[in-house]
């Protein structure tokens, strides 16, 4: 028997979430059984473990789109009893049982090994929202991005993706700007090495011009709506945006313009079904470019029984940085 926080829906159609015990005959057919030993909480996991927000297709549910952990058993010969391993993605923790429990089955195909240098708690510190932001760094870099090319935008730069971006981009020598609409969050951001911190009321306002003054060399955006057409007019020519969320609407009130008169680019980062070879490169990335003190400056820790508060929080945009959870303490 093993601990798992277990979703459930009444016949009114009321969830409820709380942590059970379970044993392994409850756990869904897959090749890999994992001895799981950190997750984490991401904006999906709040609609997960409170109203599903149509991700989840059964009930009960277990939560949790990510985690890190040791392999216990496995019928795939591409990983052995103890090898230490990473899920991000798949709709793992959506449509399949994820990480918010003590073990979890998993296709083989989902699975990474945890790089060489990092621990399964930092792997987790980490997180989806970690290696969203590096695709989007990446991605970034691949249409041409270089230091010295001008500032660099962060939008929602204190929340997971943000902070992991941030803290990229200035360990690369980027000189970044961080959005956020939490003023108490500037010294933080500026930890991170964020050397600007712009206000969200400065960009929140759709403005009638297409164009206006060439600002930004890059984007990594997590808003999405207004914030992203408004960004749109402000980047340099041939400057990309990584759109990574829509913290901000799905909504995108702006024109071809920009595309059409300053080249810019708008580069859409999909960290769930990211193909394998992908998914290795950035964390390797991951290992090698995130610098791990000012990683460990993000972390809040967490248990499994704190996660029903956790998810309602982060859904109401209340959690900074990144939270580790512990599901065996």
């Amino acid at each position: 028997m093993f601990n798992a926080l277990i979703v459930e829906k009444d016949a009114e159609g009321k969830t409820s979430a709380s942590v059970q015990q379970i044993g392994l005959d409850r756990l869904p057919e897959a090749d890999v059984t994992v001895a799981v030993d950190y997750s984490t909480v991401n904006y999906k996991d709040g609609l997960c473990v409170g109203p599903g927000g149509g991700l989840v297709r059964n009930y009960p549910h277990i939560p949790g789109i990510d985690f890190a952990g040791t392999v216990e058993t496995s019928s795939d010969p591409r990983y052995k009893a103890g090898d230490k391993v990473v899920l991000t993605g798949w709709r793992v923790g959506e449509a399949h049982w994820g990480g918010y429990s003590q073990k979890a089955r998993v296709k083989a195909d989902w699975l990474v090994p945890l790089p060489a240098g990092l621990t399964t708690r930092q792997a987790m510190a980490v997180g989806t929202a970690g290696f969203t932001a590096m695709l989007a760094v990446m991605a970034l870099e691949d249409h041409g991005l270089k230091p010295g090319n001008g500032p660099v935008l962060v939008t929602g730069a204190a929340g997971g993706v943000g902070s992991v971006a941030t803290a990229i981009l200035a360990h690369l020598g980027y000189e970044v700007a961080a959005v956020t609409g939490r003023p108490e969050t500037a010294d933080y951001l500026k930890t991170l090495g964020a050397t600007q911190i712009v206000a969200r009321e400065d960009l929140a306002e759709t403005v009638k011009r297409p164009l206006e003054g060439e600002v930004w060399a890059g984007c990594v955006d997590a808003v999405g709506g207004a914030m992203l057409a408004r960004v749109l007019g402000q980047m340099k020519y041939g400057a990309s945006v990584s759109a990574v969320g829509l913290a901000g609407g799905a909504a995108l009130p702006a024109t071809v313009i920009p595309f059409l008169l300053r080249g810019v680019n708008l580069l859409g980062i999909d960290s769930v079904m990211r193909p394998y070879a992908d998914r290795v490169r950035a964390w390797d990335r991951i290992a090698k470019d995130l610098p791990m003190a000012k990683l460990e400056s993000m972390v809040r820790p967490a248990v499994l029984s704190d996660l029903p508060q956790l998810g309602a929080d982060i859904l109401k945009g209340q959690v900074q940085g990144r939270v580790v959870v512990d599901v065996n303490a």
